[in-house]
């Protein structure tokens, strides 16, 4: 990808759909222009003065979230499952999602896909052909349910941590 030009604002005019496809078709995603050593941030990622002050001024909303704290709630009760899971175990996913970011770009790039009905999909930014600005992210996607995934489709290196979350999860 190309990242003359790129700059911390966003020029009028620029060819944001050829900046996008150029960014997909190297398939390595956020993590592989910070592994090049980039400088700048590309303007696919930079959101204009003008939408940060809209995004930020929540005045206008007439929406409040509520929230419910399950702290005490039985999980056989309120069908609310994965509030108690175990420490080791979030510590192994979290490790699986690091091992497998710093897996060679070429290894990474066999999972990067927008189609849907795959089980495991690595990308940046699940609309980033709907959404206005990308944002500055990876996402590696494991779909467990309601077919069960096969080991064999995990990345190397990532089934221990995912698969023992899988069975926890249940």
């Amino acid at each position: 990808m190309s990242l003359a030009g790129a700059g911390t604002s966003t020029p009028t005019s620029f060819d944001r759909l050829l900046e996008l496809k150029a960014f997909e078709e190297t398939k390595g995603g956020v993590k592989s222009l910070v592994d090049a050593g980039i400088t700048k941030i590309p303007r696919i990622f930079v959101m204009p003065p003008e939408d940060i002050a809209v995004s930020g001024d929540r005045s206008h909303t007439q929406f409040e979230i509520p929230v419910i704290d399950l702290k005490d709630v039985a999980g056989d009760r309120s069908g609310v499952v994965n509030h108690g899971m175990p420490a080791k175990l979030l510590e192994d996913m979290l490790a699986a999602a690091r091992e497998f970011h710093e897996l060679p770009q070429e290894v990474k790039g066999e999972y990067y896909t927008r189609e849907k009905q795959k089980k495991v999909k690595y990308w940046t930014n699940f609309d980033l052909y709907q959404s206005k600005h990308a944002n500055w992210r990876d996402t590696l996607n494991c779909t467990m349910a309601p077919e069960p995934l096969d080991p064999q489709e995990l990345p190397p290196g990532c089934n221990n941590g995912i698969l023992k979350a899988r069975s926890s999860i249940r």
